[in-house]
């Protein structure tokens, strides 16, 4: 997978339909548990990343809420000024990635453009020693002993991790448990989905990490009107917690064929943001079953997961349980 540059005409036609994540699962599933209504599955996993902190206000969108509706709208409908404004991709994930899937070019010009930027030098290493993916008790401690180490796959995959968060960082304290929470949830996706594959595995890694832009655009639409909005006005109503999971994913991908990334990534992700298909083969279903086993364990620690519809679940990505708790143990570490 190579990223190209993005022009300014692109667009693509994609249903306005639910994402398929954890809780269109659970209702696919067709449980009959009555400790969840169908408005509490569709919340679930939203919950995390924005725990609410006043009454619910039901199907009820209050000011805040509609003002970001119609922004998502807009943006559905015309994706440049999300991309160009709101969620720039970084120019240098174009430059960077090029070159390390370029293997004429040579480990000391790489070297060098990594380390002309201080910052991304220090976050490379940090994913490099991090307890999900060092490989010995000593720590690696440059961007040359980094590439020796662990490989130009590797390396090319922190590279596209550490710019892909500059995205996600989110400034305000209010909002930064979302910032941190999504991007530990992509982070998880990414690597299950680098497992998962038995080939294209940098393309499945730089998917699931950007198969969730939509919610970051959706919120850093939200975190502007919260700047202009009422004194203690906040989002609380289902209807909105429902929209952030069912217009992601279609927003996701209207992204990525914005930014001109490989066709296969925005046919993906449209297919993905329909729930009345199941991925069958390809990238899509291996970022279908890495998004739902992540959100299993993320709300398996947060203990908002009750057994029997994990055990509905997992039997619908088609994993058995001792696999996925050797796997959420893995996970803990992001």
């Amino acid at each position: 997978m190579v990223i190209t540059k993005p022009d300014e005409k692109s667009a693509i036609s994609i249903s306005n339909t639910a994402g398929y994540t954890v809780n269109n699962c659970i209702n696919q599933a067709k449980l009959s548990s009555t400790t969840f209504s169908q408005v509490d599955l569709s919340a679930l996993f939203y919950s995390l990343l924005f725990p609410r902190q006043q009454q619910d206000n039901g199907g009820i969108a209050n000011n805040l809420e509609r003002q970001v509706m119609a922004q998502i709208e807009a943006a559905l409908s015309s994706p440049k000024d999300i991309a160009e404004h709101v969620l720039k991709l970084p120019g240098k994930i174009i430059e960077l990635d090029k070159k390390l899937a370029d293997e004429s070019v040579d480990i000391k010009e790489l070297i060098a453009l990594i380390q002309q930027d201080p910052l991304l030098s220090v976050e490379v290493l940090s994913l490099c020693n991090s307890p999900a993916y060092r490989r010995s008790d000593k720590d690696i401690t440059s961007v040359q002993q980094a590439l020796v180490q662990l490989g130009r796959a590797q390396l090319r995959r922190f590279v596209a991790s550490c710019l892909a968060r500059e995205m996600i960082e989110i400034k305000p304290i209010y909002f930064r448990r979302f910032g941190a929470e999504i991007w530990r949830h992509s982070m998880q996706v990414s690597f299950l989905a680098s497992e998962l594959a038995d080939d294209e595995q940098d393309s499945v890694f730089f998917l699931g990490l950007l198969h969730d832009v939509g919610k970051i655009a959706i919120f850093k639409l939200l975190i502007d009107a919260f700047c202009q909005a009422e004194p203690g006005e906040q989002p609380n109503s289902q209807l909105f917690s429902q929209l952030m999971t069912t217009k992601s994913l279609t927003l996701s991908a209207l992204l990525a064929k914005y930014w001109q990334l490989p066709l296969a990534f925005s046919e993906s992700l449209a297919l993905l943001a329909n729930s009345d298909v199941i991925p069958k083969s390809g990238i899509a279903k291996i970022i279908w079953r890495a998004n739902i086993i992540s959100e299993c364990s993320m709300l398996q620690q947060a203990n908002k997961l009750p057994d029997d519809v994990l055990e509905k679940l997992l039997a619908q990505v088609e994993l058995d349980k001792q696999s996925y708790l050797d796997i959420h143990q893995k996970l803990q570490q992001f």
